[in-house]
């Protein structure tokens, strides 16, 4: 009684400092409470009814009749739509917080808003080699029923909470991309319902044109309501190697070499500093040595990025068997590095063992209770970006990032990058070797400003031929975005396919200089 008395008054006397600072300025100030108290404990619930919800479904077998009801639904909106002969653009009705983006779509104010509840997997076809998809099922529902059955994507994007519409329309990337490309690479059919309510489907084979144009587009040439997705054969171990590399141009080097190795299953880098770095290179294998396993996705462990800096700070290589499951989802607990500027204390053993299994917040929690003083704070003071270049422009790139931001550490992810004629291909007919370099955190250098310091970044990609990934916030000017992408296909089909009038130009949906 007496313990429950304590707890009870320790919650008042929160109580009355919350209405005294004035519920703003602890959320700005003192987030770290909110998140702790409020929503660990929601992110946890959050996360426990989809999982079952998507299991149950999935095991009674009766996704694939209720997915035919929803899209004959989504049709049904998009005709409804057609016949009230509206003046607003279609956008889906999913709410924009529940997105992993840290852009706030506005447009979903004034467009009319289609319902699409379709977050399930569908089929697991093993003699095709193929998984059919919803567009809001998640990478953390895909790689728990993939994995348990033995199979995997050959692309499998970080975060849990990244929906297969979200990485098929705008794009994804993992350390296995150096062989595979990027997230597009490994669909083989999009079904979509286009601006008059059609149902099509393409391929590589059927209605190409669409097939090429889709990924990249965001959503504005039509609703997907499926994907068909390539698998492969899954080993339960990763046998990775630490590397710690000293000196800008060796890390170059080396990072280099072994994105060029095929024999590497997994390739990535995490650079602490302009000189610092420590490169992983890792394989699936069917067994470990057990004195060298490293369960690295359990809640007490320290999070990913600092037991990698470990390396770093003892300069010595090593060796560990991580579990397949627990590294494709290495950096989740700690939002890669985000996490550390949220809960300060995060990493230390003690929260780790009481309350890491509760971590780590959901962002789309995290974006519904920032508050318009935390999202501005955020925009101006924090780097949220994702830059794709060329692998011979890396040394130039991390300098000019380090001119430019001085964000560390710094994620270095190889992709190869094959011809084609969507927005994103590279400059001649030959498959190339491109790099993300992701940047994450606050910037270090005294005249950062948001606008000038991301347009410069922005210049430089456009010089190397590089991409920016569309999830973060962009500034370029409408020349410029279609400089940087190939809009040739993508502007002929919103033409044959009545998109104009029925969905924004991608431009227009995504660009600061177009929203503000």
């Amino acid at each position: 009684m007496v313990p429950l008395l304590y707890l009870g008054g320790l919650v008042v006397l929160f109580l009355l400092w919350i209405k005294v600072k004035g519920l703003d300025y602890v959320i700005v100030h003192q987030r770290w409470i909110f998140v702790c108290l409020f929503l660990l404990p929601l992110s946890v619930i959050f996360d426990a009814y989809y999982y079952a919800r998507a299991w149950l479904i999935f095991k009674m077998c009766s996704a694939p009749k209720l997915h035919d009801q929803r899209v004959r639904d989504i049709q049904r909106q998009v005709r409804d739509w057609r016949k009230e002969r509206a003046k607003t653009y279609m956008c889906t009705g999913r709410p924009s917080w529940l997105t992993v983006s840290l852009r706030v779509g506005k447009y979903k104010k004034t467009h009319k808003n289609i319902m699409i509840n379709m977050m399930d997997i569908l089929e697991v076809d093993t003699k095709r080699q193929v998984v059919r998809v919803e567009p809001l099922a998640n990478m953390g529902q895909v790689t728990a029923l993939l994995n348990s059955i033995g199979w995997t994507l050959p692309v499998l994007p970080e975060l849990d909470d990244l929906t297969v519409g979200g990485l098929v329309m705008g794009t994804g990337i993992e350390s296995s991309s150096h062989i595979y490309g990027l997230f597009q690479h490994i669909c083989v059919a999009y079904e979509l319902v286009l601006a008059d309510g059609s149902l099509v489907r393409c391929t590589e084979e059927e209605n190409t044109d669409l097939f090429h144009a889709v990924p990249w587009s965001c959503g504005t040439l039509g609703f997907l309501v499926a994907a068909e997705i390539k698998i492969v054969p899954a080993k339960p171990w990763v046998k990775l190697h630490y590397e710690p590399v000293r000196g800008l141009e060796n890390i170059c080097k080396r990072f280099t070499e072994a994105s060029a190795n095929k024999q590497n299953t997994f390739v990535e880098g995490l650079q602490y500093s302009l000189d610092s770095a420590v490169i992983m290179t890792g394989t699936m294998t069917d067994h470990a040595e057990p004195d060298k396993i490293n369960r690295i996705g359990l809640h007490f462990k320290p999070w990913f990025f600092k037991h990698v800096e470990g390396y770093l700070k003892k300069d010595c290589a090593g060796v560990e068997y991580i579990p397949l499951r627990h590294y494709y989802h290495r950096h989740t607990r700690s939002i890669f590095w985000e996490l550390q500027d949220i809960i300060p204390f995060g990493n230390n053993p003690v929260f780790r063992w009481l309350f890491g299994w509760m971590v780590p917040p959901k962002i789309s929690l995290l974006k519904l209770t920032q508050g318009e003083t935390i999202r501005r704070l955020y925009e101006q003071h924090h780097v949220v970006q994702d830059m794709l270049v060329p692998m011979k422009h890396l040394q130039d790139a991390i300098t000019r990032f380090h001119k430019d931001i001085e964000v560390y550490p710094l994620w270095l992810c190889p992709f190869l990058l094959p011809p084609g004629r969507g927005m994103v291909h590279p400059k001649g007919q030959e498959e190339e070797l491109y790099v993300d370099i992701g940047a994450y955190g606050e910037p270090k250098v005294k005249h950062f400003e948001a606008k000038s310091s991301t347009s410069q970044l922005e210049k430089f990609v456009r010089d190397v031929h590089g991409f920016q990934m569309l999830y973060a916030d962009v500034y370029m000017e409408r020349e410029e975005f279609w400089e940087m992408f190939d809009g040739q296909l993508y502007h002929k089909l919103r033409d044959e396919l009545g998109c104009k009038e029925a969905f924004p130009e991608v431009y227009d949906k995504i660009c600061k200089s177009a929203r503000h």
